[in-house]
């Protein structure tokens, strides 16, 4: 399934060593849903748990010629708010509603229920799962025509984000990086123009980053920019434009200006280049991997494999 792209199967090899980290499968009641989370199971990615109504979850592997042999099912109601209730519940260390060998999540996917069925209950203040950081999404992409991996955030989460929420977007992907072998991310900040223009904010965010990384309020990366698509990711376009640096043309992960601009870039990666994608939402407790109707299996299944990797605790 990845013999087009390398790099993902290296992740997923990752995943399988680090053993596979426990995650909640929030309501997957479609046949897409159910079978991606039974195939990344199978293939030691992550140690599935099926939370939903476990008759209709039965039912629905019947149907598919699917087994749930040896899954562990968690019977909710049938209801996506109540059973997203429940699975974040059981990311905390301290819930025991299965006594005294309770094993906490490591992680959650989203199955069939709506994305903010499954954030809402991750982001409440009563028993959610924040921390101190905005919450934000990373891709990170297998692109032939790339010579590395190479990331993008925020394309799914953040809409208009300030640049506080910035900092966070930044500082939860490359601490993802970290996770799957990057010492030093370089980080491209991206705009429509390279350098420092008043008139466009995204120029402007993204020289305090650079000045951010360097006082320290940034770690573990080096942050350039601004810096147009084309600079970022191809040194001969940045050597014609006369920059000198150590992110052009090599970068590790593309911050975008907006949701609108990361969206564009992603969905141009997968269907005008060839790439293929692992995704999941950082800045909570554990990560969480959203999936689309859209989606291809083989961008599922890398998910999984990406949330063990960046998972605190790993299994």
């Amino acid at each position: 399934m990845f013999e087009a792209w390398p790099r993902l199967a290296g992740l997923l090899q990752q995943a399988r060593q680090r053993g596979g980290a426990r995650t909640g499968v929030v309501y997957p009641m479609s046949f897409e849903a159910l079978d991606a989370a039974l195939a990344a199971h199978r293939d030691g990615l992550m140690q599935a748990v099926l939370y939903g109504p476990a008759p209709a979850l039965q039912a629905l592997a019947d149907k598919h010629g699917l087994s749930l042999q040896g899954i562990e099912v968690v019977d909710t109601p049938d209801d996506p708010k109540a059973c997203a209730a429940r699975a974040v519940a059981d990311c905390h260390a301290q819930a025991q509603p299965q006594g005294a060998g309770f094993a906490p999540l490591k992680a959650l996917m989203k199955g069939s229920l709506h994305t903010d069925e499954l954030l809402g209950a991750v982001v409440s203040r009563g028993g959610g799962l924040r921390t101190e950081r905005r919450i934000s999404h990373v891709f990170v992409f297998d692109i032939p025509a790339y010579h590395k991996l190479l990331s993008v955030a925020d394309a799914v989460v953040n809409i208009a984000p300030d640049l506080k929420t910035k900092q966070s977007i930044v500082q939860n992907a490359v601490d993802a990086l970290h996770q799957i072998g990057l010492a030093e991310p370089k980080v491209a900040v991206l705009a429509a123009v390279e350098g420092l223009n008043p008139n466009i904010a995204a120029t402007v965010d993204a020289a305090a980053l650079v000045q951010m990384q360097r006082s320290g309020q940034i770690q573990g990366a080096r942050v350039e920019g601004a810096f147009g698509f084309d600079n970022a990711i191809s040194a001969r376009a940045a050597r014609i434009k006369g920059i000198v640096s150590e992110v052009a043309g090599d970068a590790d992960l593309l911050i975008a200006p907006d949701l609108n601009a990361g969206n564009i870039l992603y969905k141009s990666f997968i269907y005008m280049a060839g790439a293929e994608c692992a995704g999941v939402v950082l800045g909570a407790s554990v990560p969480v991997i959203l999936t689309s109707r859209a989606d291809s299996v083989a961008c599922r299944i890398a998910s999984c494999a990406l949330a063990t990797l960046v998972a605190q605790d790993g299994s």
